[in-house]
């Protein structure tokens, strides 16, 4: 994709198939579902080999997904060429998460988009019935 699209263009490229999605997306198996600017909604269906030693789904595939919605919320805020970093996230788990807990969605959004700083918040819920299971909040560095 051509450095000449802003942050919200190429999220809808990687939603709609027409650049490659982050390697990180493949590897835990989650699709970016939506995307509009200051929102981004990612998917995931948890299985056994997001298991930790306890017999549930380990907190970082939580914690990951929040991120990415976060992170691709504020992306989508960015100028041609624009680019950010995470400088804080808080997590928080509610829930217990099973491969029995079926698809999960995470929706972020920004809070405020400043010069220089942003935030944003997510929540990850059962795609089902919209039962939360985590939440968070993030504060992202624009660096470009």
């Amino acid at each position: 994709m051509s450095s000449s699209v802003n942050g919200l263009e190429q999220m809808e490229a990687i939603r709609d198939g027409r650049i490659d999605r982050a390697p990180i997306q493949g590897l835990l198996g989650f699709e970016l579902a939506e995307v509009e600017e200051g929102r981004a909604v990612f998917t995931c269906l948890p299985g056994e080999q997001h298991y930790n030693p306890a017999g549930t789904v380990h907190g970082g595939l939580a914690a990951t997904l929040l991120d990415s919605a976060m992170g691709c919320a504020v992306h989508t805020t960015l100028p041609e060429g624009g680019s950010y970093g995470t400088l804080e996230m808080k997590v928080n788990l509610v829930r217990a998460i099973t491969a029995a807990t079926g698809e999960m969605r995470s929706e972020g959004e920004v809070v405020h988009r400043g010069s220089k700083v942003a935030t944003a918040e997510a929540r990850l819920v059962r795609a089902e019935d919209g039962k939360l299971l985590a939440h968070a909040t993030s504060t992202c560095l624009i660096t470009g």
